[in-house]
């Protein structure tokens, strides 16, 4: 009972954190976004590790660290995805995706379902088809590459959870900080990166005597189809919004990783995946989203396979 609730108060969390990134998105690149996550969820975890006994070894760093990058790429895509939008299809998408890896490696490891768990996997599928089926014309849709990229950002999620799971019970935080800081390095390393060619670009946009100045194109920035109430929002301090993300989304790991250490990886995986709920709740607050039947159909069946995967 205690990890079901701690894996539901960490999913809606997740949400959360993944509503603030998406906004955030909105106003500057997705890269920067995940940058300045990255950085402030690092500090959150530096500030709550004398609360938590933790033991420094080379099993918590390695699949910590290593988990730092398949992060880092879920959720460059997750908040990329989520700024395209719409973030009321695209996250319960990357959801089942992110709860069927780590259950494909439990199976692939020996574990396995009762008939109930096979259904669910069945649903799931059903579910993925029904909220990217848009029918009427002022439906919602998502583009193909948003769909690609929420499949993307749920692959490379499930495999930050079986990494996670195979550190060391006694660990603490130390996977979450040698994962932070993997993940920030690798941000900061692309950001500077991107400064320097934007450097260059503009250096080959002076004048040129005698002749007009090339304008350099203008890109970088995640801005997709989000609505009107998003991109005031985003504008209004993507930075604050952004600084936000990463605290809450360290707050949601941290949750993550205690109930695998209380339960199991398979139940945690599957709670974890109902993050959709806290960001749809948001969007349609916020942003006044609107959801076609059949996706509000869809919705419900990706949830109903998380719990039912969860039983399993």
């Amino acid at each position: 009972m205690l990890t079901v609730l701690v894996g539901l108060l960490g999913a809606l969390v997740y949400g959360a954190a993944d509503f603030l990134g998406g906004l955030s998105a909105l106003r500057t690149s997705a890269l920067r976004v995940t940058g300045v996550a990255a950085v402030a969820g690092l500090v959150a975890l530096f500030a709550a590790l004398p609360l938590v006994e933790s033991e420094w070894s080379a099993p918590a760093l390695l699949f910590g660290g290593i988990s730092g990058v398949s992060g880092a790429i879920a959720i460059s895509l997750l908040y990329a995805c989520l700024a395209i939008g719409p973030m009321s299809i695209l996250s319960p998408i990357t959801a089942v995706v992110s709860a069927v890896v780590p259950m494909t490696w439990g199976l692939l490891g020996g574990e396995r379902l009762g008939p109930i768990g096979y259904l669910a996997l069945v649903v799931a599928l059903v579910a993925v088809v029904l909220v990217g089926f848009t029918p009427g014309e002022h439906a919602a849709r998502p583009s193909a590459r948003g769909l690609l990229m929420a499949v993307g950002s749920g692959a490379m999620i499930g495999v930050f959870l079986v990494l996670i799971d195979q550190t060391p019970d006694d660990s603490g935080l130390v996977p979450l900080i040698a994962n932070r800081t993997v993940n920030a390095g690798i941000m900061l390393v692309l950001l500077a990166a991107l400064a320097l060619l934007a450097r260059r670009r503009r250096r080959a946009a002076l004048p040129i005597p005698g002749g007009d100045a090339v304008r350099p194109l203008e890109g970088g920035s995640a801005q997709g189809s989000g609505s009107g109430t998003a991109r005031s929002l985003a504008r209004s301090g993507w930075l604050r919004l952004a600084i936000a993300c990463g605290v809450v989304d360290a707050a949601a790991n941290t949750l993550l990783l205690i109930g695998i250490r209380i339960g199991d990886l398979t139940v945690m995986s599957v709670l974890t995946a109902m993050y959709p709920a806290g960001t749809i709740l948001l969007a349609a607050v916020v942003l006044h989203e609107r959801i076609a039947r059949l996706q509000v159909v869809g919705l419900v069946l990706a949830l109903a396979s998380a719990g039912m995967l969860a039983l399993a």
